[in-house]
């Protein structure tokens, strides 16, 4: 029950954040199958009691493939493109009719004792995308192919408005009455980016973007997608995910995100928690290191109290803090202080002090210590500073691995020697710079 409760409360500040935001959310053809897909709909559900309004895009590959295989048909692709014959065309119309209304059903289902219970939902979809033909491509005719050329933006506007899910399916429509067949994931970066929406949300199998040693990446800029993508390979459906969300980021959508739709809660982990569960990819730094400022003494306070009430640190009053604010380098992740340490100039002389370097718990093994070190040397040597100081009861060994000395109160500046609390008896150590 303890868990439940601070999981709600550590949510509450992305609760309100999100409220009012338009997320885009594309599921394919293959979630829509598979056994997670009813938890999927509950947490869309639940999104959209938050007040997120809601743009949601389905795939049909799958589906499309077995009415093929139904008629002893082929699937085609170039450059991962579906090769959209006028039979296959037939088996396109067919799956994705038959998924929208599957879709609709589920969401408007009103189960007793279930997440849609009393939900009251109301889906709207139709004609939104117009698109044109791609035509031929290296030689090969694509046929029914299409991509997107515009969406009704004010059209699908209206229905947020009225606290509407909008269903986008792949299928665009021309001005002279052709119908040609989309890839998903085009239709919901174009969606995105074209609704100036403040989240991407792209569900494919895997976790997210996983690294050479099969590890998640959790977080990447859009200039590092495309490195990424050529690693994965041009048919690898995770970077087609990834292209399309470094796209939509290029273009103006500030965080997309790629999760995995076969583990339960993926989404809600996502959005509602600090470190996420998926990958995303983000136009500004999640995780940034910079010089404090008078509004960031509140998280200063949560981060080094817990440190304070152990003895590890010495107390620092609230107007300690505001005053001596400007001597403060913190790391922020996401809104919240997790590590921070201090510079200070010591009078008549060409030393600082390094102090108050602390680092969040849950956040010490990502070499931020290291990262705040590395900032204060700097920022001592500009100051024209030579030597480091730093006094410590608990942490002496961490000091001594990073080139830091033992040292004693005869070696500290006058100024700073006369404030040596002999009862903390901490341990000195020196850097030069």
């Amino acid at each position: 029950m303890l868990d439940y409760v601070n999981w709600l409360r550590h949510s509450t500040p992305y609760i309100n954040a999100h409220r009012d935001s338009t997320f885009v959310v594309m599921l394919p053809g293959d979630g829509l199958i598979h056994a997670n897909f009813g938890n999927i709909v509950h947490d869309l559900v639940l999104l959209h009691s938050f007040g997120v309004r809601l743009v949601l895009v389905h795939g049909s590959r799958p589906q499309i493939d077995e009415r093929l295989a139904a008629r002893n048909l082929e699937p085609r692709y170039h450059r991962g493109l579906r090769i959209t014959d006028t039979s296959t065309m037939d088996c396109v119309v067919d799956a994705v009719g038959s998924l929208r209304i599957a879709i609709e059903a589920r969401l408007s289902m009103d189960m007793a004792a279930s997440p849609m219970q009393g939900a009251r939902l109301r889906v709207s979809s139709g004609n939104y995308v117009t698109a044109r033909p791609i035509g031929v491509l290296d030689g090969v005719d694509l046929h029914h192919t299409g991509e997107v050329r515009r969406l009704d933006r004010k059209g699908i506007g209206r229905q947020l408005d009225e606290r509407n899910i909008v269903l986008l399916s792949p299928l665009g429509y021309s001005p002279t009455g052709e119908v040609f067949n989309l890839a998903c994931e085009d239709v919901a970066m174009r969606a995105a980016v074209d609704l100036g929406a403040d989240k991407l949300i792209l569900f494919g199998a895997e976790p997210g973007l996983m690294d050479e040693e099969g590890n998640l990446i959790r977080e990447l800029s859009p200039q590092q997608v495309p490195a990424h993508v050529e690693r994965l390979g041009p048919t690898n459906y995770q970077g087609e995910l990834l292209d399309a969300a470094g796209q939509a980021c290029r273009a103006g959508v500030k965080r997309a995100h790629v999760v995995s739709y076969a583990i339960n809660g993926s989404l809600l982990t996502e959005l509602f928690t600090r470190d996420g569960g998926g990958t995303m990819v983000d136009q500004e730094q999640f995780e940034q290191i910079r010089e404090a400022t008078i509004q960031d003494v509140g998280g200063l306070i949560d981060l080094i109290t817990p440190l304070e009430e152990q003895g590890i640190l010495v107390r620092r009053s609230r107007e300690v803090l505001e005053r001596e604010i400007e001597q403060f380098t913190i790391v922020e992740r996401d809104g919240m202080i997790i590590a921070c340490a201090a510079l200070y100039p010591i009078d008549d002389s060409r030393a600082g002090e390094l102090a108050c370097l602390a680092v969040n718990p849950e956040y010490r093994h990502g070499g931020r210590g290291d990262e705040l070190l590395e900032r204060i040397e700097a920022r001592a040597r500009a100051k024209g500073l030579n030597t480091l100081f730093v006094l410590t009861t608990r942490t002496a060994h961490w000091f001594r691995e990073r080139g830091f000395e033992p040292s004693g109160v005869e070696r500290l500046p006058s100024a700073r020697a006369s404030l040596y609390n002999f009862q903390r008896n901490s341990k000195i150590f020196e850097k030069a710079l």
